[in-house]
């Protein structure tokens, strides 16, 4: 466990958690975050590429995301491309703000914003 409370950098803006929730399953190259940010959204969250990277770097410096070292990319993946992965403690900032977000899905559902079905 990090020494930092994951908790302090809460909220997150969505751009910082969609590319979290990106990486949460597997490791990805810029261009992969976008699709799978733009797949997973249904489109309605479409990166520019200007924006992600600024966004990986800021991310990179606070410990949340990493490069992967070319001892731990897959056999026959282009060595030119960045690719990224979460971090442990990017794994725990990730979980705390799922809570959070989940927490105000169940305040919604209470005050009959959304159905039950839904959360």
């Amino acid at each position: 466990m990090s020494e930092i409370d994951p908790r302090s950098l809460l909220p997150l803006t969505h751009l910082s958690y969609q590319v979290l929730l990106a990486l949460a399953d597997e490791n990805r190259h810029g261009y992969g975050i976008i699709k799978e940010v733009r797949t997973r959204t249904a489109g309605q969250m479409d990166l520019e590429t200007g924006t992600l990277y600024t966004a990986l770097r800021r991310l990179k410096d606070e410990g949340l995301i990493d490069i992967v070292t070319p001892d731990e990319r897959p056999a026959g993946e282009d060595d030119r491309r960045r690719v990224y992965k979460l971090t442990p403690f990017g794994s725990e900032v990730l979980a705390a703000e799922s809570r959070r977000l989940a927490a105000l899905l169940g305040v919604a559902v209470e005050k009959r914003v959304l159905p039950e079905a839904m959360v």
